[in-house]
Parts: C-alpha cells; structure tokens; sequence
C-alpha cells in the first residue's frame, strides 16, 4: 500500500464526502439518508465512514477499512441551500451509481458538480405556484371565493417578501415575523370591510404557506431512526418558526382590535 497516494486519496474523497453531505443536509434530506448515502459511496472506495451530524455543522472521520491508522476527521459548516426534493433525488442516485459501477472520484465528482448547479425552477413560477397552493388550502377549508382571493394575493405579497429578505441574509426567524404580518394583514381587508363570509377562514389560512412542514417531517423521522440530537434540534427550530407565524398574526389581531379566532 503506497502511504502517500492513500493519503492523497483519502483527502480528496473525504472533501468529496463532506461537500455531498453538507449539500444534502443543507436543501432538506433527513439524517438517515444522508448517512447511508455517504456511507455506500465510501465503502465503493474500500473506505469507511463514521458521521456526527448536528444543526449546522457535519463532523465526519473517513478511515481506511484495511488500515484504521489512515484516517481523516473534518467538520464542514452546512450551508444555507432552499429546499430542493430534485437535487436530494439525483444525488441518492449517484450514491447508487456510485455503489454499483465503481466510477472514479474525479467522474463522480463532475456529476455532483453538475447536480448541485443545476438551475433552479423560476422564482415566479415557484411565486405562482406556492400561492395558488395556499389558496386551495383556503377552499379545502370553506373558504368562499372572495376568501380565496384574499388568500392568493395575501400569499403573493408574503411569499415575494420572503424571497426578497431572504436574498438580502435577513435572520429567517425576523423574516416569518414580518412575512406573517403582512399576509394576514392583508387578508384581514376581508374583516375591515366586511368582504365575504368566511372571513376567519382567510385570516387562518393566508399563513399556512409559512408553515416548517419539512423540518417537522424530518426531525419526527430523525428521532424515530435513532437520531435524536439533530432531531430534537430540527423540532425546536420549527417550534421556534411556527411561534415567529404566530406573533406575526397576533400583530395583525392586535391591529385590527377584534378576536374572530
């Protein structure tokens, strides 16, 4: 065994390892496919991995399976990615590919490269959609037309503030608040004046496309396959989003001097 090639090789696959596990924590994969993604990939190169994952940071050791004495540990900052359920689809294939065919690094790292690249769908188009969504939420929950309406503008207006502040690094917690205020201020016009029937229902669901349904999702599953530190940690961060949604709203019921809640 040629002692400085394996070096070599171990630092370029744990790089490798690192920035594919950051970037599938980072766009909304749960822990245990990220662990057994990373894992099938090493073990394709005789190596083997051990991962501690946590909110922000990955902490990973690559060491050789023949040799336990060569041995690489890193820790890599996740970062901050939007939720991408194509990009978690294609890179648990290439850890299949990976698996199956046996490609060299430098081949697998190309296709990664050109996976985590890949453009996103248009923000008007994500705009549009994420809107007509809450505003069928918003007939699901008996709403009428005029309360849907005032949902598809509501959301319109919160989510393109979202997108905006977000852009700009603006703290995500502060970002809920005011996303939140604004959405249910403005489908609070059906309460000002009178506009509708369902009125509460507009009110009640012009937030609802803040709501963290992914990390709740996941940290749930995080805890029941064993991963409970990271899991508790996704729990309380959503936690900590949905009361952010909540003050947001109370504002806007504060404003409006009424409770119809």
């Amino acid at each position: 065994m040629n002692t400085t090639e394996t070096k070599k090789e171990i630092q370029e696959l744990s790089n490798f390892l690192l920035d594919y596990s950051t970037t599938l924590m980072a766009v909304g994969s749960h822990t245990s496919r990220i662990v057994k993604n990373v894992t099938r990939i090493a073990e394709s190169f005789g190596y083997g991995v051990d991962m501690t994952i946590f909110q922000r940071n990955i902490t990973m050791t690559v060491k050789h399976i023949e040799d336990y004495s060569i041995r690489r540990t890193y820790v890599r900052k996740i970062p901050t990615m939007a939720l991408n359920f194509r990009t978690i689809s294609d890179l648990s294939t290439l850890s299949w590919e990976a698996y199956d065919h046996n490609p060299g690094l430098y081949e697998l790292q190309h296709k990664f490269n050109i996976i985590a690249n890949t453009p996103r769908m248009s923000r008007w188009v994500v705009l549009l959609l994420v809107a007509c969504a809450n505003a069928a939420f918003c007939r699901l929950f008996g709403g009428d037309s005029i309360a849907i309406g005032l949902v598809w503008m509501a959301t319109m207006a919160g989510f393109f503030i979202r997108q905006e502040l977000t852009r700009r690094h603006l703290n995500h917690m502060v970002i809920f608040i005011i996303c939140s205020f604004i959405a249910s201020m403005i489908a609070a016009t059906g309460v000002r004046y009178n506009l509708g029937t369902t009125q509460d229902v507009a009110l009640g669901t012009s937030v609802l496309y803040l709501i963290p349904g992914v990390p709740l999702i996941n940290s749930i599953l995080d805890i029941l396959e064993g991963h409970v530190l990271v899991g508790f940690s996704r729990t309380i961060n959503a936690v900590i989003l949905i009361i952010c949604i909540a003050i947001g709203l109370s504002i806007t019921l504060l404003i409006l001097g009424k409770d119809i809640l």
